[in-house]
């Protein structure tokens, strides 16, 4: 969830922030260009002061006075210390002061001619275009000379823009780094927020698959987060005590039921044992009611089995599953020998992290239904192998099989197939498996064998889930 709510807010702050860093930075070029356009308009207004006492003669070749000679020495001083080209240009004629001497208005479509033609008319050239960092153009500023209420000249600035272009970048540097010092700073802030907001979460979920996985003790820890959470927690908790409660109950009632139907049951089959001896031999009646009675006790067996297998703390701790798988096997090598099944085992020595007791009793009830279900002749095999982080037994046969549907529903309480209902069992001998293994952090799971039969596989962690 913190890979999906992180960027999002990355992407808002970083709108936020560009919402302001950028009318900030286009207001900052502004500035810089305003402080520079005031500047030169201040110089050439001190220009057009000079300009406005100097003889304007319509003759060119006339010998200059002393105040247009004072006015191109100041122009050409202006341009020596600021690099800054100006002139001072009549209505007509050639121009009373330039520097430097190579400048002058230019083509008619020039910036210096437009300004020039706008100062004719007795007002100041307007603000130029901004300049922006990439754009090399040059600042032209141009002021009228008026004299005697008419426009008898008019003085032009043409500055480089190169420092202003410096000026203008720095100070977006500056505001650049502020945006990213913010924006650095507000990913640590969600982080922390997402941290302190998601904790709880990611607490919750672990222990849901906890309990998912039949740790049913495992609570959410008290935590930080926001009150809406810390409340769901508390109530996690309350649900979950009630449900372990429930199943507790529900496990001590088949418990009791088991242990208190045995003893009525034995004695009943005591009773049907000594009836059967005032019968004729062979009676076909007294034989049923005898197997039924005690496929019924084997029935109560199991489901008190299920209850303790469910009830009981597994005992974990670093195990030989190869080793175990080993000795399943050649226990029930007499049995499978006597059907006229062939029982092979391929159990190199792998450690795992598991209850040895309820995987051995796991196995012997998935080895059981394999031997069981499995025609004489065939076989039955055994194999342990590492796969990643787990290690697996898997039992194969070539029996019967399932369809796809009863895959789907093979370990269930009192499940059978309905092609094996004549076969000896209870159709619990997987429920307990699954219930030994799972609480052990184990798995079971079953597949088709080909070309036909069953094969039932075997998880157990290498490493402890604590």
């Amino acid at each position: 969830m913190r890979t999906r709510l992180l960027p999002l807010l990355i992407v808002l702050m970083a709108a936020v922030l560009l919402a302001f860093g950028v009318p900030l930075a286009v207001s900052l070029a502004g500035a810089q260009q305003q402080k520079v356009v005031v500047d030169r308009i201040d110089d050439t207004a001190r220009f057009a002061a000079l300009a406005q006492f100097v003889t304007v003669t319509e003759d060119v070749s006339t010998t200059p006075n002393e105040r247009q000679e004072t006015l191109r020495k100041e122009l050409q001083s202006y341009y020596g210390v600021y690099g800054i080209c100006g002139g001072v240009f009549p209505r007509r004629g050639a121009p009373m002061a330039v520097a430097p001497s190579s400048w002058g208005l230019g083509a008619k479509d020039s910036e210096v001619r437009k300004a020039f033609n706008e100062a004719l008319l007795s007002r100041r050239s307007h603000d130029p275009e901004q300049v922006w960092p990439w754009d090399r153009s040059r600042l032209v500023v141009a002021s009228p000379v008026i004299r005697d209420g008419d426009v008898v000249a008019v003085v032009v600035t043409d500055s480089p823009t190169g420092a202003l272009r410096s000026r203008i970048l720095r100070g977006w540097l500056i505001i650049g780094a502020g945006e990213v010092a913010a924006l650095l700073i507000a990913i640590g802030a969600a982080l922390r927020l997402t941290g302190w907001v998601l904790k709880p979460v990611g607490i919750l979920d672990s222990t849901t698959h906890a309990i998912a996985s039949g740790r049913l003790k495992s609570r959410v820890a008290a935590s930080g987060g926001p009150p809406e959470l810390r409340r769901l927690a508390r109530s996690f908790n309350e649900m979950a005590d009630t449900v372990e409660d429930v199943l507790e109950q529900q496990r001590a009632f088949v418990a009791d039921a088991s242990h208190q139907l045995r003893n009525p049951l034995a004695a009943l089959l005591l009773r049907i044992e000594l009836l059967s001896y005032e019968l004729p031999e062979g009676n076909e009646e007294i034989a049923s009611v005898q197997g039924e009675g005690k496929r019924l006790a084997q029935v109560l067996d199991d489901l008190l089995d299920l209850a303790l297998a469910e009830h009981s703390e597994a005992d974990l701790r670093i195990t030989d599953v190869g080793l175990i798988a080993a000795e399943r096997v050649a226990a029930w090598a007499p049995t499978a020998e006597a059907k006229g099944v062939t029982l092979r085992g391929d159990c190199p020595a792998t450690t795992a992290w598991a209850d040895p007791v309820a995987l051995s009793s796991a196995l012997d009830a998935v080895i059981d239904n394999a031997v069981k279900f499995t025609p004489e002749g065939e076989k039955v095999e055994v194999s342990v192998a590492v796969d990643g982080t787990t290690a697996t037994v898997v039992v194969t046969d070539n029996g019967p099989g399932l369809t796809e549907e009863e895959l789907a529903r093979v370990g269930d309480r009192f499940w059978r197939s309905g092609r094996h209902q004549n076969i000896k069992g209870s159709g619990l001998g997987l429920s307990i498996s699954r219930a030994l293994l799972a609480a052990g952090g184990a798995t079971i799971s079953y597949g088709p064998h080909e070309p036909r039969g069953l094969t039932v596989t075997v998880r157990v962690p290498r490493t402890s889930a604590s």
